[in-house]
């Protein structure tokens, strides 16, 4: 409907699809919330094709290059559309961390995942879960707000302080392994006499 050039209401858009009205306004309260939603689901492909296009493989190289081409795009997406993702945030900002259903998508941690996954197993669950949430913090709208709202940057400036960012998280978090394994190994040394 939204690629015919209509502006439906929430009630057209279920009616649409076939699903009943209450459903689609709990997932949708408001139009501009169905619009937001719609129009960011809408950048996916240019998400995926970034990461598809970035290098594959698990060294340190190939996942820093994958990260590279995530903030790029997200932030260059974000810029791009930053009316519209700050109309999102004024729509989601008073959602109570309790409610069940969360007040945005979960694309972001979806393409995050997709490009540090090769990292999974060499960090380990608790290690891992923390880089995709520190990730999430120096990536989109939020990220643009503070860097160019709080600290003035350029949009240029801004995107160069989130790909410094993330590289900092990314090889900090490949330091934390290597210095733990090490602890491992010396103590395992110390327990064995060697």
């Amino acid at each position: 409907m939204i690629s015919k050039g209509q502006r439906p209401t929430v009630t057209e858009v279920a009616d649409a699809a076939a699903i009943s009205r209450r459903t689609a306004y709990r997932y949708f309260p408001t139009q501009v919330k169905l619009m937001t939603e719609a129009a960011l689901e809408g950048l996916r492909p240019a998400m995926e094709a970034a990461l598809e296009s970035a290098p594959a493989g698990t060294t340190s190289g190939a996942v820093e290059a994958r990260v590279d081409a995530l903030v790029e795009q997200m932030q260059r997406l974000a810029l791009a559309n930053e009316a519209l993702l700050r109309t999102m945030i004024h729509e989601t900002v008073l959602h109570s961390p309790d409610d069940k259903q969360p007040p945005r998508g979960t694309r972001r941690v979806e393409w995050i995942d997709a490009a540090v996954n090769p990292l999974r197993t060499r960090l380990g669950p608790a290690a891992y879960s923390r880089l995709v949430s520190a990730l999430a913090l120096t990536t989109g709208i939020e990220a643009i707000l503070v860097l160019r709202d709080i600290r003035g940057l350029s949009a240029t400036q801004a995107v160069q302080v989130s790909h410094w960012m993330a590289r900092a998280l990314l090889k900090q978090s490949l330091a934390d392994r290597d210095a733990e394994r090490r602890k491992a190994r010396d103590k395992r040394r110390k327990v064995d006499g060697v």
